[in-house]
């Protein structure tokens, strides 16, 4: 009787172990599976080839029609900001960062789905047209742009110069769309201004200088540092360094701007990848820095390269800011180049400020909260640029001469108090 006892016992034992190994070996085949990259793409090959095969539109189903779309899906399947560019779309990010290239002169970015204007460009068939930070872009020609990549809408606004686009804007406060039809023009743009886009950069007055930076691109660390010289030599004592509806652009630039203001060996933005690690930490390089009191202007338009500058400037108590809350956009986008000239635009990190603030999705807030509406940012920006108002009716000339800029006009009235 103990001996069957004990051969059940052995046999239920033996049931037990077979059935633990079996599921922890199909667990471990699966995983193994899941992780195994020429399974994955055996059956990527194999669905690109049934396609290529079967599909009844031929002339839509070449190799590189298809690799191209599965490449652009992957992509944008992340976040907003990730996509693939083929040769034409890298070519073009290249030229943006050279400062030239030719469309309608605005700077934008995704938003809930959707194409959304972070600021036009002085002196561009965008900026004189009106278009305002946060507008919509809803259709462009004939297509939505409901769930299109930036490339592709830029590739869609962008075309022979002299050349017409039209675009239909959805704005808050409107309760139709707006249609608007631009001409294309030759965009060479210079990212860093004086008040009134001469280059001449006057001192507004005891000593105060001004100077804007309309986004970060391969020159304006250089732009900067001719137009500081220049208002040196007339005495400068103060500095307005205005950010508004800045866009952004290289990182490194960023950098450069910011170093010009703190010492040597001083961070200025870390990045943080995967898993919390620590990516990359930009510090100040330059010896001699500038210790002149500073005021920053920001506004929602001021994004990802500007919010940089304003928050390492702000936590290191160099400088103060003004304005209203920026716009949030604190994810780090690296170009990875392939063979064929095409490229990934992939995020790889999010920005931190030297106290380990973020940037994404929260933006950075202003020291002291002025308000200024999306009108009036307008027409400050219609009344400084060249011919601006001579492209205006009669009616509104008027209204745009008489405009003020509360949010600089209380960064004089600190400046003052501190000289």
């Amino acid at each position: 009787m103990k001996q069957r006892v004990f051969h059940y016992m052995l046999m239920a034992a033996l049931v037990v172990n077979l059935y633990v190994g079996y599921h922890h070996f199909t667990a471990s085949a699966e995983a193994a599976g899941a992780n195994d990259v020429y399974a994955h793409m055996a059956k990527f090959s194999r669905v690109i080839e049934q396609v290529r095969r079967n599909y009844v539109d031929e002339d839509k189903v070449t190799y590189d029609q298809l690799v191209d779309s599965a490449l652009a899906g992957m992509l944008a399947n992340l976040d907003p900001h990730s996509e693939y560019m083929n040769t034409k779309k890298h070519q073009a990010l290249m030229d943006d960062t050279r400062q030239e290239f030719g469309g309608i002169g605005i700077v934008v970015s995704i938003r809930d789905d959707w194409l959304t204007i972070i600021s036009p460009m002085e002196g561009t068939p965008g900026a004189r047209a009106g278009l305002r930070p946060r507008d919509r872009i809803v259709r462009i020609g004939d297509q939505s742009t409901e769930g299109m990549g930036i490339n592709d809408a830029v590739n869609l606004m962008r075309g022979k110069v002299g050349t017409e686009v039209t675009i239909n804007i959805a704005r808050e406060g409107e309760e139709k769309d707006l249609e608007i039809t631009l001409k294309r023009e030759r965009i060479k743009t210079k990212s860093v201004r004086d008040l009134n886009s001469k280059g001449d950069y006057p001192l507004l007055e005891d000593g105060i200088g001004y100077v804007r930076l309309g986004g970060f691109s391969e020159n304006t660390a250089t732009e900067l540092e001719a137009a500081l010289t220049k208002m040196e030599e007339a005495g400068l004592k103060g500095l307005v360094l205005d950010l508004r509806d800045n866009p952004g652009g290289l990182l490194t630039q960023s950098a450069r701007v910011a170093e010009k203001f703190i010492k040597a060996g001083q961070l200025i933005v870390s990045t943080e990848g995967r898993g919390a690690r620590e990516l990359d930490r930009l510090v100040a390089t330059e010896i001699g820095h500038r210790t002149l009191p500073m005021v920053i202007l920001i506004n929602g338009g001021s994004a990802s390269a500007s919010e940089i500058v304003a928050g390492c400037l702000q936590d290191l108590k160099r400088a103060e800011l003004i304005g209203t809350r920026t716009f949030g956009k604190g994810s780090v986008q690296s170009i990875l180049p392939q063979k064929d000239g095409s490229a990934l635009r992939l995020t790889t990190a999010k920005y931190y400020t030297p106290s380990h603030r973020t940037i994404h999705e929260k933006g950075i807030e202003p020291d002291y909260v002025v308000e200024m509406t999306p009108e009036q940012m307008r027409d400050i920006i219609l009344q400084r640029s060249p011919g601006g108002l001579e492209t205006l009716p009669e009616e509104d000339r008027e209204r745009v001469k008489a405009a003020t800029d509360s949010q600089l006009d209380k960064a004089l009235e600190i400046l003052r108090e501190k000289l």
